[in-house]
């Protein structure tokens, strides 16, 4: 039997003590949760109580609800799959990504758009500067894991090239085209876990509570001008990224500050 601090709302404490009761192992990855009469018994609460408790431990994360079968704790997740992000430059010119391999869920969306507030100071442009997007949804054939992929392209840098033309071009391929424009194309990638958007919890067909792994490269060229800007979105439940890091070109560090 279980006491409760009554001062406060009640349900929150519901939930704390379920919540510890996971972490310290009394209901372990994977088990079925106690039925809701037999939470309401043990900590002397009603039902309304009991199921709004269940209803924040399941927008954390913690637990799964299954209809008709009830409630269970949210097995820790393990990464089914690396997402490999480095870049290579084969002897004939050509580059390669961590995503051959993977197969187009559709076909790509090409659009015209703008910068923003995020992606201006990233692209070292002004807000509303004309952008070429192209989005792109992969799947892992062996996992089924999905991925989102978008590239910016600001009209600046197509401009004389035959990006202009074909912005839909590979990734990998606008490399090349940017070193043929006599660029040395050189990458800053950041890294970030948020949670997602309506609309990339269907497309990466997301579970509950889970986190997006969202990677964002920016492609620089001349003077370290930003050229290209690409988005990478992954569940962040079942893909981890690698990088490879070498000390083959040491460079000066300098702190970033928001």
């Amino acid at each position: 039997m279980d006491e409760l601090q009554r001062p406060g709302a009640l349900y929150k404490q519901v939930a704390a003590a379920i919540r510890q009761a996971i972490t310290s192992g009394e209901f372990e990855p994977g088990s079925t949760l106690p039925s809701e009469t037999q939470l309401i018994e043990r900590y002397h609460v009603s039902r309304p109580t009991v199921r709004n408790a269940i209803a924040a431990l399941r927008t954390e994360g913690l637990i799964e609800v299954i209809h008709g079968k009830g409630s269970y704790v949210r097995s820790r997740p393990n990464a089914v799959l690396t997402v490999d992000r480095a870049i290579t430059r084969n002897a004939n010119g050509t580059y390669a990504t961590g995503l051959q391999g993977w197969e187009l869920a559709e076909a790509p969306t090409v659009y015209r758009t703008h910068t923003t507030t995020e992606t201006a100071p990233l692209l070292a442009l002004d807000e509303d500067e004309a952008l070429f997007g192209v989005d792109r949804l992969y799947v892992d054939p062996a996992t089924g894991t999905r991925v989102a992929h978008r590239v910016l392209l600001p009209f600046a840098t197509a401009e004389g090239t035959e990006l202009a033309d074909h912005p839909d071009t590979d990734p990998a391929a606008i490399y090349a085209a940017l070193e043929a424009a006599g660029h040395t194309p050189t990458w800053t990638e950041y890294a970030t876990a948020r949670m997602p958007l309506p609309d990339e919890r269907t497309a990466l067909q997301l579970p509950d509570a889970t986190a997006v792994l969202h990677t964002v490269r920016v492609t620089h060229g001349t003077d370290d001008r930003p050229l290209l800007l690409e988005e990478l979105r992954a569940s962040g439940d079942r893909a981890r990224t690698a990088y490879r890091i070498t000390t083959d070109a040491p460079r000066h560090l300098t702190p970033v500050r928001d």
